[in-house]
């Protein structure tokens, strides 16, 4: 562990560097990303690659391992806080530059429910494939739902719950999005750990997803799908 505590980031070249950050992320090391970050901005890589090949790269790794339990929630929320910092320098780079992003969520807990670990994971590696999310937080009714789809236009509404009780809500968002005739406008994802497949069908969200690893997987088929269509189309 010393040599590795003697690694001087800024005297590795860019290939090892990149491999480095890989690490780091898995490692949950903040402070070495956000230096990483600027060493690679520095060296004139443009914010986009630096997002993609550096720190999403290293968070598809981080969330292999986290789906086949490798690694559990402490340790991908380390991840995702340096994947976080990270970030927060190429933000308003990546804003200047009118990256691509792969496609636009939002999420929040239901009315009644408190619990946000599982969804702030989500809304973390989400950003970290790419997707750009707007959190709702904790306790939502509807109207905070059809505000935000109203506001933001979203690919992807994420709904999560934890508790038996809340789960029906998920059902009332989805109804009141059909009874506004919106509902086929978005892709509806939901999780929680009390939920399951057959639930998700029940209330009709287009998926269930069982934990943050497979709620990207997820939606980037989803956005791919959606690409492909409207390729067809045009």
């Amino acid at each position: 562990m010393a040599e590795e505590d003697d690694i001087i980031l800024s005297e590795l070249d860019d290939e090892e560097l990149v491999q480095q950050m890989h690490d780091d992320l898995y490692d949950g090391l903040k402070d070495e990303i956000v230096e990483s970050v600027n060493i690679l901005l520095e060296r004139g890589w443009v914010p986009y690659d630096v997002l993609t090949k550096a720190l999403v790269e290293g968070m598809r790794i981080v969330g292999i391992d986290f789906r086949d339990g490798i690694l559990f929630v402490p340790e991908v929320l380390l991840a995702a806080n340096a994947m976080k910092a990270g970030m927060g320098v190429l933000k308003p780079l990546l804003a200047e530059t009118g990256a691509p992003r792969l496609g636009t969520m939002v999420i929040g807990t239901v009315k009644g429910d408190i619990h946000d670990i599982g969804k702030n994971l989500v809304s973390m590696m989400m950003e970290g494939a790419g997707f750009e999310v707007y959190d709702l937080g904790i306790n939502n009714p509807v109207e905070n739902y059809l505000e935000a789809i109203e506001t933001h236009k979203p690919d992807i509404l994420g709904m999560s719950a934890l508790l038996t009780t809340t789960m029906p809500y998920m059902k009332v968002v989805i109804d009141t999005m059909k009874e506004k005739g919106i509902r086929d406008d978005y892709v509806v994802l939901v999780g929680g750990a009390p939920l399951n497949e057959e639930f998700g069908k029940a209330i009709g969200a287009d998926a269930y997803c069982r934990d943050a690893a497979v709620a990207v997987e997820t939606a980037k088929s989803f956005m791919s799908r959606k690409h492909n269509q409207a390729a067809a189309a045009g």
